[in-house]
């Protein structure tokens, strides 16, 4: 089901690359152009409309062009919008995803995401390897000219190994996982055949790896000896004390883990375009990654009113609110439901170059429900490009 949500009533993106910006306030928060003002000040951007000043923080190295800014002629549909320049002497940076933090001899605990149970206690692992490409079955057989040598071949963790996927992590299953995982076969995810970036043969059946506590999804049995976890189910910290990251909210967590495994393989092999779909290879959304350099922030209509803080420090909310800038990324996508963009579907399923991210499908409906969500919050004139629909993922 799609979540629907109201446009924020003020909505900032700074383009760092660009050095530029673009503010948009809803028609409501705007009674007189006159009386909307746009400063600098103490590492902030500062927003003076009728109902008080909105005050967004920047990160270092950010500051607003003094005099640059520019309000749209008249208040269309959208609002008012003010276009600025910004001096920028330092990029902001995200922090990578637990794929790129990884590293071998060192001691981690794998916890449920959903509840907190701990999966793996104290595990060190003597190798942290990565794994090929999402679709390097694909490219063996376009460019062999002979049988692929790799059919029927799996690559397989040893004993205290840990092989790192595109969205997930393969370890040795041990004594301990009795006590924490449960598995069911799963037969909503048999493979057709249909989908060339899937690597699985038809009628492949997936032996689902869930958390005992909960019962949420975690991955997926491989073999009798091999695990999958998923890096949007799991919670990996270097101390027993997770809780930090399991008292994120689910959707802030899913958001940044994806967020930053789409940064990551667009940075390290110049792959923009995304094939979000479930272990059996059944493509759920078509992920265009636009741009990385962007931060947004912007105020829900909540943050007007003085019981809703944004900011538990400011005594002053009826008077001024404020939120902190974020590192985002700007993506448009396609959910693969709807039969009007089946031809656009269609022509990213035959593309070799259309990265696959294989995740469960609970979490895939997840995904298409923060898209959706996010796109529902954004001005009307900045929710579409051509028939792709437009979200921000932030890191």
């Amino acid at each position: 089901m799609e979540v629907m949500e109201k446009q924020h009533f003020i909505f900032l993106e700074l383009r760092q690359r660009l050095q530029s910006g673009l503010i948009v306030l809803r028609n409501d928060a705007v009674e007189d152009r006159a009386e909307i003002n746009v400063s600098s000040g103490d590492s902030a951007l500062k927003i003076r409309a009728p109902d008080g000043e909105y005050q967004v923080k920047l990160t270092p190295g950010l500051s607003l062009v003094e005099g640059s800014c520019q309000k749209s002629a008249e208040v269309n549909d959208d609002g008012l919008h003010i276009r600025l320049r910004l001096k920028v002497d330092q990029c902001s940076e995200a922090s990578d995803s637990v794929i790129e933090r990884l590293r071998a001899q060192e001691k981690y605990c794998f916890l449920c995401q959903s509840c907190g149970a701990m999966l793996f206690k104290d595990r060190v692992f003597r190798r942290v390897l990565p794994l090929p490409n999402g679709n390097w079955n694909a490219l063996v057989d376009d460019w062999c000219c002979h049988p692929d040598p790799f059919a029927n071949r799996k690559l397989l963790p040893k004993e205290e190994d840990c092989l790192l996927g595109d969205t997930y992590f393969l370890l040795t299953w041990d004594s301990s996982c009795d006590q924490s995982l449960a598995q069911e076969v799963d037969l909503s995810h048999v493979n057709s055949g249909s989908n060339q970036h899937s690597g699985k043969k038809p009628g492949h059946r997936n032996v689902g790896v869930f958390c005992k506590k909960c019962s949420a999804v975690l991955g997926e049995a491989v073999t009798t000896e091999v695990v999958k976890f998923y890096i949007t189910q799991v919670v990996v910290t270097q101390s027993e004390d997770g809780q930090s990251m399991i008292t994120q909210p689910r959707q802030r967590f899913l958001e940044r883990a994806l967020a930053s495994r789409l940064f990551e393989l667009s940075s390290a092999q110049s792959t923009f375009r995304f094939s979000i779909q479930t272990p059996g290879g059944k493509a759920m959304i078509m992920i265009w990654l636009l741009n990385t350099d962007t931060l947004i922030a912007s105020f829900s209509e909540k943050a007007r009113s003085s019981d809703s803080p944004i900011s538990n420090s400011d005594r002053h909310l009826d008077e001024h609110q404020s939120c902190q800038a974020v590192c985002a990324s700007k993506v448009l996508y396609l959910p693969c439901t709807h039969s009007k963009h089946q031809e656009a579907i269609d022509a990213w399923e035959k593309d070799i170059s259309v990265h696959p991210l294989a995740l469960p499908q609970s979490t895939c409906e997840e995904v298409l429900q923060l898209l959706t969500a996010c796109n529902s919050r954004l001005p009307p004139s900045l929710r579409s490009l051509n028939s792709y629909q437009v979200a921000y993922l932030r890191r």
